[in-house]
């Protein structure tokens, strides 16, 4: 945290397809060597250079970090400097990266090398061989583990929100599933992911940690897949629950929401206001009804837990973060954001539209895949006709 402004970092994981099937392809090995590759190559011509990609669990699939940054704009220009950068290097391997949460076209995933990933597989079994999926994944700082799991406790509510907002993975082997957000019920097979319980304490949460891994279901901390967590190598709480988002814009907008629930619920804790006690059963139906809709059907409103327009979720969750949003200076940019993604529509729309217009899963993949290189916006398909409208 610098002057008191809590820092956001982004990880997003993106797919390797064929530029003309537009079917995923086993080459991230590839990619990251010739990221290696490009980075030695500036060195020695005294640039300073590097690069944050690195392995997935699939083959098919490569992710970037963007480094910790307190303003939205440095945070935007980040995720726009490594979709180009992931887009050259995948081109040098024969493919081009997109940002979707699954792959439109059916595939049998490969599993990265490594005694990790071996374990994982021969653990979870075919839930893990078919885990080709893509997320986005927001760091914010805490001062504490103690703040932190506090932090844990009072957004838990207001996530399912987040997954539709970023909804974006609506086929799965060639069909459309009727999801929004199809990753999001994927992901939800592995054991320790989706909501969890009010913790109360970081000793309780650690406890509870050391409790999973000590059964041997998990490996280390690291499967520790909550939809947030502390994070195990960073001081942050990490919010897990969006899919990558198709237009770079997206995923700044959840970076300020989330920092503001981050700081909203900060000083929720400090002013010793205890967090909802709603089970983590009634989380789940919302979470899944947020990766059923999107933002094309009823969501479960986060104070009443009863079904709502997705408009009125996403107003719901605009107000209750609004004097962080102010006291960051974030607030037109989400307003903003909010207002061109009701609009616009998410990835998941955007997709479907794609597939009425082309008539083709292969086209989605090619039009996503330019669309990610490029950094095009939410106002990217002009003349969309405008699906609801939204003021604050």
């Amino acid at each position: 945290m610098g002057d008191g402004m809590r820092s956001v970092g982004v990880e997003e994981e993106l797919l390797l397809a064929d530029a003309d099937s537009g079917e995923p392809l086993a080459v991230s090995g590839a990619v990251l060597a010739e990221a290696d590759r490009a980075a030695t190559a500036g060195a020695a011509d005294g640039k300073e250079v590097g690069h944050t990609f690195e392995a997935e669990l699939q083959e098919e699939q490569v992710e970037f970090g963007t480094r910790p940054v307190t303003e939205m704009g440095e945070l935007q220009e980040e995720i726009l400097r490594w979709r180009a950068e992931a887009s050259r290097h995948a081109a040098a391997a024969g493919a081009v990266v997109a940002a979707i949460g699954t792959s439109p076209l059916a595939v049998r995933p490969s599993m990265s090398p490594g005694h990790r990933y071996e374990w994982v597989s021969r653990q979870f079994g075919m839930t893990a061989q078919e885990q080709l999926t893509c997320g986005c994944h927001v760091h914010v700082s805490v001062e504490s583990d103690e703040e932190g799991v506090a932090v844990l406790d009072r957004i838990r509510l207001w996530l399912p929100v987040l997954t539709a907002m970023s909804a974006n993975s609506p086929f799965w082997q060639g069909e459309d599933t009727g999801y929004g957000s199809y990753r999001s019920r994927v992901w939800n097979r592995l054991p320790a992911a989706g909501p969890v319980d009010v913790f109360g304490s970081a000793d309780r949460y650690h406890a509870e940690v050391r409790a999973m891994v000590g059964s041997g279901v998990l490996r280390d901390t690291g499967m520790i897949w909550f939809d947030a967590r502390l994070s195990a190598s960073y001081p942050t709480v990490e919010v897990r629950v969006a899919d990558v988002c198709l237009d770079a814009s997206t995923p700044v907008l959840l970076a300020a929401l989330v920092r503001a629930l981050v700081e909203t619920a900060a000083r929720e804790w400090r002013a010793g206001d205890p967090p909802a006690r709603v089970s983590t059963g009634l989380l789940r139906l919302a979470s899944w009804q947020a990766g059923r809709s999107g933002l094309d059907g009823p969501l479960l409103h986060p104070g009443t837990l009863r079904e709502t327009a997705p408009e009125a979720a996403v107003d719901a969750l605009y107000r209750h973060v609004g004097d962080a949003l102010a006291d960051s200076g974030d607030e037109e940019l989400v307003r903003a954001g909010i207002a061109g993604l009701l609009e616009h529509g998410n990835g998941a729309r955007v997709q479907r539209r794609l597939l009425r217009s082309e008539g083709d899963l292969a086209s989605v993949v090619r039009h996503c895949a330019r669309r990610t290189a490029a950094g095009a916006g939410p106002g990217a398909d002009a003349g969309t006709p405008a699906a609801v409208r939204w003021r604050a």
